[in-house]
């Protein structure tokens, strides 16, 4: 926004502060796939995106329960109803088919809109990685 101060002449623009906060998280997922020679993201089933809120293209980081491991990548939509999540390129070096991973994806707002938010969060079956 900007506002004119006309005794001065001056001009000044205020900015609103925004954090970053969880928006929704996919929570204890079980690698499928790994990829290496893919062109880099994660697939995931359209319909664990679709329970998400997820859309593809986003940002999302990927944290590893098995080994520890925390990436940060983005979506594309794999194959609907198959429980798909495939780590493609790079990423797949750090997750390996079986591993239970988290999915999140984060979101900008003020401080008084995160007071007010309340992020999605799915749990997933862990061994079909169908929403249930």
């Amino acid at each position: 926004m900007r506002f004119g101060d006309r005794k001065s002449n001056r001009i000044q623009y205020f900015c609103a502060m925004l954090i970053t906060v969880m928006r929704s998280k996919l929570h204890r997922l079980t690698i499928t796939e790994a990829d290496l020679n893919y062109i880099g993201s994660i697939s995931l089933d359209p319909d664990l995106m679709d329970a998400a809120g997820m859309v593809e293209g986003e940002k999302v980081q990927i944290v590893n329960i098995t080994n520890g491991e925390r990436i940060e990548t983005y979506t594309i939509k794999g194959e609907r109803g198959s429980g798909q999540v495939c780590l493609n390129g790079p990423a797949a070096r750090r997750c390996q088919p079986g591993d239970v991973v988290i999915v999140i994806a984060y979101g900008q707002m003020t401080i008084e809109e995160a007071k007010n938010f309340s992020p999605t969060v799915v749990f997933p079956d862990t061994e079909t990685n169908k929403v249930v």
